[in-house]
C-alpha cells in the first residue's frame, strides 16, 4: 500500500483543512495510505511583530517547503490567502479547492453586542485596516497575531473591542456561532485567494489522487486573484485585494490598491476565464495606470 505524507502547519484550523484534503484523496483512491506530518512555522512561533516587520507570509511556508523538498512529506495544504505571491518553482501548486465563504467576519466579545468605541478593532493585515477604516470612522484598528484561538482569547480578555477574521477559517473551526456580523465584498474586499485551499507537491511529480479536490472554479478565481496582487507586488505589509467569480465561462475580478496618500482605488474587469490570470495582471496594470 502506497503511503503520501501530507504536511500541515499544527494550528488547529490548518490540520482541519489538511484533513479535509486527506479526505478528498481517501475518496478518490481509498488504496492510498495517508499520513498527517504537522509543524510548528516560523511565522507561528514570532507573534510579538506584524507580518511585514519579520519577513511576511513566507514565514508560514518555509518548514513546510523545506519538508516537501527533502521528502519528508508528499504535499502540503495552505490557505491560499497565505502563500507569498512567487513560489519556489520546485514546489507548484497542484491544485485548488471549491471555494468556501469568502467573507471577512466581525466577531464581538462573548456577552457583547456593540462596539466599544474606546477599544481597537484586532486584525491581521493592512487590506483589513485600510477598508474598516472607512467603514467604522474613528474607531481604532490595532493589530493582532496568533492562531484563530489565541486571537479570540485576547478579544475575551478586553484586550480589543472586536476582531474581523476570516468567516471561512471560523466556520471550519466550529465556530461559526461567535460571527456578528458578515461583511459583504461591497464592504470589505477580500484576500486573494480567501476561502480556498491549496496544495503543492515537488515538480514533476503526477498527482492523480487530487482529482477528487480539485476544483476547477476555484482555480481559476485563485489564479486570476493572485495574478492581481504579483503584477502589484503586493505583499503582506500593502493593502491590496481580489475577488473573482466565475459565471458560466466568464470571471469577473475586482480588485483594489492604494494611492501614495493612502486611499483604497478600486476597479473591475471582466473575460473569458481560460484568460484568468491575464485578466488579473491587467486589471492591477489598469489600476496602477490610473493612480498616476
Amino acid at each position: 500500500m502506497k503511503t503520501l505524507r501530507a504536511g500541515s502547519r499544527e494550528s488547529q484550523l490548518a490540520v482541519i483543512q489538511t484533513r479535509q484534503v486527506m479526505e478528498a484523496v481517501r475518496r478518490t483512491d481509498p488504496s492510498l495510505r495517508l499520513e498527517l506530518v504537522t509543524m510548528k512555522t516560523t511565522g507561528d512561533k514570532i507573534l510579538d511583530r506584524t507580518l511585514d516587520q519579520v519577513g511576511g507570509k513566507g514565514l508560514f511556508v518555509k518548514e513546510l517547503d523545506a519538508a516537501l523538498l527533502e521528502g519528508r512529506v508528499d504535499f502540503t495544504v495552505h490557505s491560499c490567502k497565505d502563500l507569498p505571491m512567487d513560489l519556489d518553482p520546485r514546489l507548484p501548486l497542484a491544485g485548488f479547492s471549491r471555494r468556501a465563504d469568502p467573507r471577512d467576519a466581525l466577531v464581538l466579545p462573548e456577552g457583547v453586542t456593540e462596539l466599544d468605541p474606546a477599544k481597537p478593532i484586532g486584525c491581521a493585515s493592512a487590506r483589513r485596516t485600510l477598508q474598516l477604516r472607512r467603514l467604522f470612522p474613528g474607531q481604532p484598528v490595532a493589530p493582532v497575531r496568533g492562531n484563530v484561538q489565541t486571537r479570540l482569547g485576547k478579544l475575551d480578555q478586553g484586550k480589543y473591542a472586536a476582531l474581523v477574521l476570516a468567516a471561512a477559517g471560523l466556520e471550519r473551526l466550529g465556530l461559526e456561532g461567535r460571527i456578528a456580523r458578515y461583511f459583504t465584498i461591497e464592504e470589505l474586499l477580500p484576500a486573494a485567494g480567501q476561502g480556498i485551499l491549496a496544495v503543492q507537491v515537488r515538480a514533476g511529480e503526477e498527482a492523480p489522487w487530487l482529482s477528487g479536490f480539485r476544483d476547477r472554479d476555484g482555480a481559476d478565481c485563485a489564479l486570476a486573484e493572485r495574478a492581481f496582487v504579483r503584477r502589484l507586488d503586493g505583499g503582506c505589509s500593502s493593502p491590496v485585494a481580489a475577488f473573482a467569480a466565475v459565471e458560466g465561462e466568464t470571471l469577473t475580478l475586482r480588485g483594489m490598491d492604494v494611492t501614495a496618500e493612502g486611499e483604497p482605488v478600486f476597479d473591475s474587469i471582466t473575460g473569458p476565464r481560460t484568460k484568468a490570470e491575464a485578466l488579473g495582471s491587467a486589471l492591477a496594470g489598469r489600476i496602477r495606470e490610473g493612480r498616476t
